[in-house]
């Protein structure tokens, strides 16, 4: 019984290192591109403001952003989420939902802008929307001390 258990203990480690690994791997990828100051990442902000503004149809929205959106080849970050309740002079709150995304390079992002997926997303969620307001930008990963 105990080899039973420092083998599966070991697979376990053994895992949760191969992770750490790949995960060490890729920000070490990331922070030589910022360090050479040569980035071709491109952040992809979309704000969305719903025709009928209420808890259910921002749910549904954010939910849409989740089933159709996440899974795209080319993406090193993806967030979404209703509007924050801060209220300073500076917040611009003119929108429901907000999605923010990372492509690994403008190729990503431009396979993105005609997946499927993604056009199934704005096909099913454009009659619900006001506005939709994209904001795109090349970024730079900056290491964090």
């Amino acid at each position: 019984m105990k080899s039973w258990s420092r083998c599966i203990i070991f697979v376990c480690l053994g895992g949760m290192v191969a992770s750490v690994l790949l995960s060490w791997g890729s920000r070490a990828d990331r922070a030589g591109a910022a360090e050479s100051g040569k980035s071709s990442m491109i952040a992809h902000d979309v704000y969305f403001a719903l025709k009928d503004s209420n808890d259910s149809t921002r749910a549904a929205l954010v939910e849409a952003c989740k089933k159709y959106l996440v899974d795209h080849p080319g993406v090193v970050f993806f967030a979404c989420g209703t509007r924050s309740d801060l209220d300073r002079p500076v917040n611009d709150r003119a929108f429901d939902v907000g999605l923010h995304m990372v492509f690994k390079d403008r190729a990503a992002h431009d396979q993105y802008q005609v997946a499927p997926a993604h056009l199934k997303f704005i096909a099913e969620n454009r009659e619900s929307l006001a506005s939709v307001r994209v904001f795109d930008s090349d970024v730079e990963i900056v290491p964090v001390k």
